[in-house]
């Protein structure tokens, strides 16, 4: 009933930048907080960014000052703005969102993954 799917991931030389998006389909009522993970081969997957549905905004150290998280309400989409990619930021890079359906509570739902590789 609900789909995320994401597109912008693909290979950058370190220093360049990235945009991913993630656009939410189906039968939605209410999108509440959206975010971004990534998991690198063989680590745990790992926050990058979370923005709730009025805009506070969330990021570990690792990436903060390099990447923005925004989102478009009018368009069921969040977007990760990556800058100053660096090699350790090599891995698949998946949305989330907390979404309540008509007739549902709210469920966590996941985009199938975007590659992204920072390598020269």
């Amino acid at each position: 009933q609900v789909q995320l799917v994401e597109s912008g991931g693909g290979l950058v030389q370190p220093g360049g930048s990235l945009r991913l998006s993630c656009a939410a389909s189906g039968n939605i009522f209410r999108i509440y907080a959206m975010g971004w993970y990534r998991q690198a081969p063989g680590k745990q997957r790992e926050l990058v960014a979370s923005i709730t549905r009025v805009g506070s905004t969330n990021y570990p150290d690792s990436v903060k000052g390099r990447f923005t998280i925004f989102r478009d309400n009018a368009k069921n989409t969040v977007y990760l703005q990556m800058n100053g990619l660096k090699p350790e930021d090599t891995a698949v890079y998946y949305c989330s969102a907390g979404i309540e359906t008509r007739g549902a509570p709210a469920y966590d739902y996941w985009g199938q993954g975007t590659q992204v590789t920072v390598s020269s």
